[in-house]
């Protein structure tokens, strides 16, 4: 009886007969000649890295000789593994120089998938253990008004406001259609656009401001009111470029940019975007089940965010004296001991607002582009996490101007101080400048963070001194800072 088989040997197929001993014993030896050939310079290819390592392949290939002949006794030739003569005892396992995993040179090089994962289970387990002993020491701290309460139900004045801020970019339609029907001119759309963007800021500051209302209403209120307005700039910036670009005797293939679609205005007023164009990339459809994951999501961080601020800063910020009237020591070991549960609430603010409602949004809209945010947390320096917003409509526009770079920096940190004191300062009645403060204050940041990366060319240091800055010291500070500032102000009141 004739056995044959037609294993495949490293891209080499045999026949082999028991009947034909003569021709097969020919064969084999052929056969064994190109397998160990070209099984040794696989190997010596693989094991040496691809660093252009030179392996001795004899041991290899004696190897496969004897592998064939007791392969030949049982007329069968097995399949021949590579793995199976690379570590030969002969063969030296250290060949060139290397770093440890975790040297200084070596580091950024590898990856830390497990340590990310070994830190999210000790994150979890001490704050476990931190969340048990407090409920254990204090009780249940949240009280039923966090969330609704008769003050903030009462806010109908600051929900008419909200209602009625669509307004502005209605009318910001009606001048780019009077100026495309060439009834006004170009200064005049500039200075209607003015009044028309302040006025979307003015109007929410002058409600809240005279009416006694809950913190967290004012503070949707202006956040609302401010992306109302950094909108609006887009849109009249954009299309001045657009017809700047249509007038021009350079504009090439570009002059049919300039539309003004209302459709394209409500899409760009809702779409989770701050800067205007006619179109968008868009996806095929929405995720009904992806949208419904990522909301109860929401609903979950949201709740933690308001879990760590009744039960935890709370307590901390009330056991506190104001920062710059007591003790500093005192100030120094509350800022610090609030800075953990600060920058918890500052997390899940991001992941619930830049991650999960934007992208929730964007789903609805079938919105494609999804970067809103960068790896903003491996900055070197705190100039680095810039939107695109002020890149685009402050930043550049400045530069193309003759500005000088530095300058042009300054103003965008200046434009962005603003709006968080609006944000902070105009729901709490305090015009301390904490807010505009605290942001002016990394100017000088950049400095220092620039001359320590350039001193010591680590990336470490920058990003130690971002994170140090950003939200160690500076969140912790400003909350203290507010919130005495607004107790002192409402016992004036009372």
């Amino acid at each position: 009886m004739a056995i044959s088989e037609s294993p495949e040997i490293l891209g080499t197929t045999a026949t082999v007969t028991s009947n034909s001993h003569s021709d097969s014993d020919l064969d084999l030896f052929s056969l064994r000649r190109r397998t160990a050939t070209t099984v040794a310079t696989r190997v010596s290819d693989s094991d040496g890295l691809a660093n252009g390592e030179v392996v001795d392949d004899k041991d290899r290939v004696e190897s496969l000789n004897l592998m064939n002949n007791v392969g030949e006794s049982a007329n069968v030739i097995p399949a021949i593994s590579d793995i199976r003569f690379t570590y030969r005892p002969c063969v030296p396992a250290h060949r060139r120089i290397k770093e440890s995993p975790l040297s200084s040179d070596a580091i950024f090089r590898q990856s830390h998938a497990g340590l990310f994962n070994l830190c999210i289970v000790v994150l979890v387990a001490v704050n476990s253990r931190l969340i048990i002993e407090n409920l254990m020491k204090y009780g249940w701290l949240i009280r039923a008004g966090f969330w609704f309460s008769s003050k903030s139900l009462s806010d109908w004045p600051l929900f008419m406001c909200c209602l009625t801020l669509p307004i502005f970019p209605l009318a910001a339609f009606v001048v780019e259609k009077l100026v495309q029907q060439n009834q006004i001119s170009e200064p005049v759309v500039v200075l209607l656009h003015v009044i028309i963007s302040t006025s979307a800021v003015l109007y929410p500051v002058i409600v809240i401001l005279r009416c006694d209302s809950a913190f967290l209403s004012g503070v949707a209120l202006m956040l609302f009111a401010c992306i109302v307005w950094l909108k609006l700039v887009s849109y009249a910036h954009t299309n001045h470029d657009m017809r700047a670009l249509a007038k021009s005797p350079e504009k090439g293939n570009e002059d049919h940019l300039y539309d003004v679609s209302f459709k394209s205005l409500v899409y760009f007023m809702v779409a989770p975007t701050l800067c205007y164009q006619l179109s968008y990339p868009r996806t095929p459809a929405v995720r009904k089940s992806w949208v419904s994951r990522q909301f109860i999501k929401l609903v979950i961080f949201t709740g933690l965010m308001g879990f760590i601020i009744e039960q935890y800063i709370n307590p901390i910020v009330q056991n506190s004296q104001h920062p710059l009237k007591g003790d500093l020591l005192y100030a120094i070991e509350r800022v610090l001991k609030l800075s953990v549960p600060v920058l918890y609430v500052w997390l899940c603010m991001f992941y619930c607002f830049f991650h999960l409602w934007l992208n929730i949004l964007a789903e609805l809209l079938r919105f494609g582009d999804r970067e809103f945010y960068k790896d903003w947390w491996n900055a070197k320096t705190v100039e680095e996490p810039v939107h695109k917003w002020m890149v685009r409509h402050i930043y550049f526009p400045s530069l193309r101007r003759g500005i000088p770079k530095g300058v042009a920096i300054v103003i965008a940190f200046l434009v962005s101080a603003v709006f968080h004191e609006l944000c902070i300062a105009v729901p709490c009645h305090v015009f301390k400048l904490w807010a505009f403060i605290g942001i002016m204050f990394q100017v000088p940041l950049v400095l220092i963070t620039n001359y320590l990366q350039k001193k010591f060319t680590s990336s470490m240091v920058g990003n130690m001194i971002f994170w140090s800055f950003f939200c160690i010291f500076g969140q912790p500070m400003c909350v203290l800072l507010y919130y005495h500032d607004l107790m002192n102000r409402k016992g004036k009141v009372d």
